[in-house]
């Protein structure tokens, strides 16, 4: 089991996207969607520019790995394609990725990812599909902008920091501190979506 830790610099219900009952990832931190595997966990710390700095965004543990066209094809997730002339939790669908029948091309539909006009971001297409897979949780803990502050243990394991400063990721925690963490999380808290985004605020 490996744990991956990074930043959450965007908290707008997109990425990750904890609605309708399972938290997805499926776009930005490609490297984290092409590594974790089923089992894994991910944990998304907050951001510095929200005052969050030190606290937990979202755990999940990785119960399912799609690829983008499993999952934009799965009927469970229909309600994970943005609908912008819905509610906020609507718009911020991440399903928004398929190939054109003929071409193989990807096509990404009008979602955050977008340009501001609806039409499609190439810069954002091609990062996002450079690792076309999704990460599925069906435990999972959202706290948005009020999760807990993670304890000083966890911020000093054996020189292991939990919370990445930096703009990428880390994974290579110690066994024990992943076993911990874990436990921590769960025996704290009920696994749900317990408080809405940052951003929503």
């Amino acid at each position: 089991m490996k744990l991956f830790s990074y930043v959450v610099r965007l908290d707008f219900g997109f990425a990750p996207n904890p609605f309708y009952g399972v938290c997805t990832l499926a776009t930005c931190k490609g490297q984290i969607r092409r590594t974790a595997e089923v089992g894994d966990w991910v944990v998304g710390t907050g951001s510095a520019a929200y005052g969050l700095q030190g606290q937990l965004v979202y755990a999940m543990n990785v119960s399912e790995k799609l690829s983008f066209e499993q999952y934009w094809a799965d009927t469970r997730f229909l309600a994970k394609r943005p609908y912008l002339h819905g509610s906020i939790k609507q718009t911020r669908g991440d399903n928004i990725y398929h190939r054109h029948a003929k071409t193989g091309v990807w096509i990404g539909v009008d979602s955050r990812h977008s340009n501001d006009n609806g039409s499609p971001n190439p810069d954002h297409i091609a990062r996002d599909t450079r690792y076309p897979f999704v990460l599925i949780a069906d435990e999972f803990y959202y706290w948005g902008g009020s999760g807990p502050m993670i304890p000083t243990t966890f911020r000093n394991w054996e020189s292991n920091d939990l919370v990445q400063s930096a703009r990428n990721y880390k994974y290579k925690f110690p066994p024990p501190m992943i076993a911990t963490v874990v436990n921590w999380i769960r025996s704290a808290h009920e696994f749900r979506f317990i408080s809405e985004p940052s951003e929503f605020s």
